[in-house]
């Protein structure tokens, strides 16, 4: 049986990064969110399950000092630092599954495009959620955008979960507090229109 691990390996060992489904050329509505949190320049940010996408170019450009880019397997993330080239030294890179990540210590900004709606398994998103509450800090911002009740029920052969910002918040519980909620229309490679709602919560 092909792990999880091994099944994103696959994905981007048979296809082009701007192949995927979920390919961005510029990730506007992420840096818009996270540029509503206020954050400068030495704010600690974590891009998780950020694999090869283009938010990354888009962070240290806006030269945030401390950029962390998570992702469950090594190929997208090795795509992401060819295409930086030397910028990609201003990046701490970690190839792991985020429920068995150990952050090194607490960030300010947490962003999510499409991971935790594939914690389809109530095991997988108590894991998801026990590495947020030890990574974020009190005040940090949140920022997680997932299908919408409208959008796909599978991306990449795999289940996922669909939310609104207000069932995401349900799913968080207490210690997030809801402060916005958008929705974005995403058109992948192939031309399709995929419904996303991105939602933003401070860290109580």
């Amino acid at each position: 049986m092909t792990s999880i691990r091994e099944h994103w390996q696959k994905v981007y060992d048979r296809r082009r990064e701007d192949e995927v489904s979920w390919h961005q050329a510029s990730p506007i509505t992420s840096l818009d969110l996270i540029s509503r949190t206020g954050a400068g320049r030495d704010a600690r940010v974590v891009d998780v399950g950020g694999g090869a996408s283009r938010l990354v170019d888009a962070l240290i450009e806006k030269w945030f000092e401390h950029v962390t880019v998570v992702d469950i397997a090594d190929a997208p993330l090795e795509l992401a630092r060819k295409r930086l080239g030397d910028r990609a030294s201003r990046v701490t890179w970690v190839t792991s599954d985020v429920g068995d990540w150990a952050p090194d210590g607490p960030y300010d900004v947490w962003h999510d495009r499409a991971v935790f709606h594939f914690m389809v398994r109530p095991e997988d998103r108590a894991a998801y959620l026990s590495t947020l509450r030890s990574a974020l800090r009190s005040g940090g911002h949140l920022i997680i955008g997932t299908f919408a009740s409208n959008g796909p029920d599978r991306c990449s052969a795999l289940p996922v979960m669909r939310y609104e910002p207000e069932t995401l918040a349900a799913e968080l519980g207490p210690d997030f507090r809801l402060l916005e909620g958008v929705r974005a229309e995403h058109v992948t490679p192939a031309g399709k229109v995929q419904q996303f709602q991105f939602s933003r919560f401070v860290r109580i």
